[in-house]
C-alpha cells in the first residue's frame, strides 16, 4: 500500500482527471472530510505538493481556488492508478455525479477584481457556459471596496444581469 500522502494525492488527481471541469479548493476537501479520509490540513498539504510538481493547475482568484489537472498529472495518474481502491475510485465516481450541478455552477460563474492605474480597481465578471463565455464584463470602481462587492455578488446576479443586458441590447 502507498502511503498515506502519496495516496491523498493520486486521489485528488483521480478527482481532477474525471471532473469535466476545474474543482475549487473547496470541493477537493470537502470529498475528503465528507468521506473522512484526512483532515483539511493533509489535503492542502497534497494540493501544495502537487501544484509544486507541476501536476496540477492552480488558478486564484480574491476569494477561490479552482485546481485541474495537467498532462504530466495525467501522466502520473496513469502509472499509479492501481493504487487506488475500486472503493476509493468509486467514493471519487459518487462525489462528481453527486456534485455535479454544485461543480458547474462554481466553475461557470467567475469575479476578480486588480488594481488598474490610478486610484481605480477593474472588476471582471465572467459567465460561462460549458467553458465558452455567455458574458465577459469588466468595469472600472473606484475602491477595493465596491470592487470586493461586486464580485461577491455577482455569483448571485449573473444571470440577471445577462438576461438584463439580452433584453436592452436585443430590442
Amino acid at each position: 500500500m502507498a502511503e498515506p500522502l502519496t495516496t491523498y494525492k493520486l486521489m485528488i488527481l483521480a478527482l481532477l482527471e474525471h471532473s469535466d471541469l476545474p474543482l475549487s479548493g473547496t470541493q477537493i476537501s470537502e470529498f475528503f472530510l465528507e468521506k473522512e479520509y484526512t483532515t483539511y490540513f493533509t489535503v492542502q498539504e497534497a494540493l501544495h505538493e502537487l501544484d509544486e510538481n507541476a501536476f496540477i493547475k492552480k488558478e486564484s482568484t480574491h476569494n477561490s481556488t479552482r485546481y485541474s489537472i495537467t498532462p504530466a498529472g495525467s501522466e502520473t495518474l496513469t502509472f499509479f492508478s492501481d493504487k487506488l481502491s475500486p472503493g476509493i475510485r468509486e467514493d471519487i465516481r459518487e462525489y462528481l455525479s453527486t456534485n455535479q450541478m454544485s461543480i458547474r455552477e462554481t466553475a461557470s460563474v467567475l469575479a476578480d477584481y486588480y488594481k488598474a492605474p490610478g486610484e481605480q480597481y477593474a472588476v471582471r465578471c465572467q459567465l460561462k457556459e460549458k467553458e465558452n463565455p455567455r458574458i465577459d464584463l469588466t468595469i472600472t470602481v473606484p475602491n477595493r471596496e465596491i470592487a470586493e462587492a461586486i464580485c461577491d455578488n455577482w455569483k448571485q446576479q449573473s444571470e440577471h444581469v445577462y438576461e438584463y443586458l439580452m433584453d436592452l441590447l436585443v430590442k
